[in-house]
């Protein structure tokens, strides 16, 4: 099967978001069949400069076709005519208007799209909210499936997203709450519906002999109460921890020189992903008598305040990253608008608990089906919510034995690939590459 996958950012310097939902479910699909992805050539969100070289290129097994941008965005501008278009009457070709600046307007993808989808048996598109997936799946919609990572934002009320809406022959939601928020505000008349989400990976952990008899104080598993029991983090007496994992934590604290517990958050560094708030109230974490360190790893795209209790870790590689979630004593996902969250479930995996935005009714979600993370609502919240899960061993212990059962249960790699599977199966359409192998198979017989 020849598949193609369409989103608007793609590399492995791009973490977080759908770019990176993508990325982890087009490699492991190439591992069983013919992917390319179509994308622009920005690395960049907020201004869409092509800095990626145009062409065909090759990424961790997947062949990426990139086609430049032809033009940038002015996000001043652009925030300007959103507040306008989101307040008053306006017609359809004003949200093509804003649809063109808010970007990445990449015509030559388009163009590609509709001289070469019928060779691919599947498109696969990333994301509701951009021009690649608008006009992109008005090509070939009835082998196109959806995957919307949609949350409830005001661009998501425009006309413009009614009418997509009503055009892919599948849609791959993320989450039940992702589901119900679609059917409950769009027209959806796709033959496939599934809710899939992302595979995540579970760190397999060795058994090991344990030095005291801490045990949690709540677990539904003996054999996973022994996998991770005694899960503390370094710098608080943890002896206890598998070895590798210990070794992977401790690089981590010595290269950013953290010492004491350890809050870290993954992800953009934006106040749109609630960064200036989460900053905001871990200081007042900190007023209080707090001895944490707060960590930031990712993309920095706004202003870090200089203070001694704040790092910055950058981008890190893959590895560098769950070492960073093993050797946090809490993850906090300050997110108010997420449709699924990696960055909660990756903490999950490895057995770190979250706090996170009770904005989200995503994230809340999460907390309350795996018992594996506190949510807060303001700032009093966020900081009594932090402490407990500082102070309180045991506790933290017997949520990351919930998180990891939580991802074993729902977010298997071979079950996530299966529903795209039988999701493909359901919309492919014959491509030329298939008539053509099917036509040679035929002519061999015949002789």
């Amino acid at each position: 099967v020849k598949l193609a996958f369409i989103v608007q950012r793609y590399g492995t310097e791009i973490l977080g978001g759908s770019e990176y939902h993508c990325r982890l479910i087009a490699e492991r699909l190439a591992l069983r069949h013919e992917v390319e992805v179509l994308t622009t050539c920005a690395q960049d969100y907020v201004t869409w400069k092509n800095a990626y070289p145009e062409g065909e290129d090759r990424v961790r097994g997947v062949t990426v076709r990139r086609f430049a941008n032809s033009e940038t965005r002015d996000i001043k501008e652009f925030n300007k005519f959103s507040d306008w278009i989101f307040h008053n009457p306006h017609t359809d070709d004003d949200e093509v208007e804003w649809l063109r600046r808010q970007g990445p307007w990449c015509p030559a993808l388009i163009k590609y799209l509709e001289q070469y989808a019928t060779t691919y048996d599947a498109l696969i598109f990333f994301t509701y909210l951009y021009a690649p997936t608008v006009l992109g799946l008005r090509v070939a919609p009835s082998r196109s499936i959806l995957v919307p990572t949609a949350h409830d934002e005001p661009a998501i009320q425009l006309k413009i997203y009614r009418d997509m809406f009503t055009l892919p022959a599948g849609i791959a939601y993320n989450t039940a709450v992702e589901r119900q928020f679609l059917k409950s505000n769009f027209t959806i008349r796709a033959v496939s519906e599934e809710i899939v989400g992302c595979g995540v990976d579970l760190p397999q952990l060795q058994g090991y002999r344990k030095r005291t008899t801490t045990t949690p104080t709540s677990t539904s598993s003996t054999n996973v109460s022994q996998e991770l029991e005694g899960k503390t983090k370094l710098g608080q007496g943890d002896h206890n921890r598998p070895q590798a994992l210990q070794t992977g934590n401790e690089a981590f604290r010595r290269r950013y020189r953290l010492h004491g517990p350890i809050v870290l958050y993954g992800g953009r560094i934006d106040p749109g992903k609630g960064c200036e708030e989460l900053i905001e109230y871990f200081g007042a974490y900190r007023e209080g008598g707090g001895d944490a360190t707060l960590t930031l790893m990712g993309a920095k795209l706004m202003p870090l305040p200089e203070e001694p209790f704040i790092r910055f870790a950058g981008l890190l590689p893959d590895r560098e990253r769950v070492q960073a979630l093993e050797a946090a004593t809490v993850v906090v996902v300050p997110s108010p608008l997420e449709s699924l969250s990696l960055l909660a479930l990756e903490s999950f995996a490895v057995g770190t608990p979250i706090l996170a935005n009770a904005r989200s009714d995503v994230l809340v979600s999460h907390c309350r089906q795996s018992n594996a993370g506190l949510y807060y609502a303001d700032r009093d919240e966020f900081v009594e919510c932090l402490k407990l899960l500082l102070l309180d061993k045991r506790l933290r212990t017997a949520m990351g034995i919930q998180g990891r059962n939580y991802v074993r249960r729902n977010y298997r790699w071979d079950v996530i690939l299966g529903i795209y599977e039988r999701m493909i199966a359901t919309v492919r359409g014959p491509s030329l590459s298939t008539a053509n192998k099917r036509q040679r198979d035929s002519s061999g017989r015949r002789q």
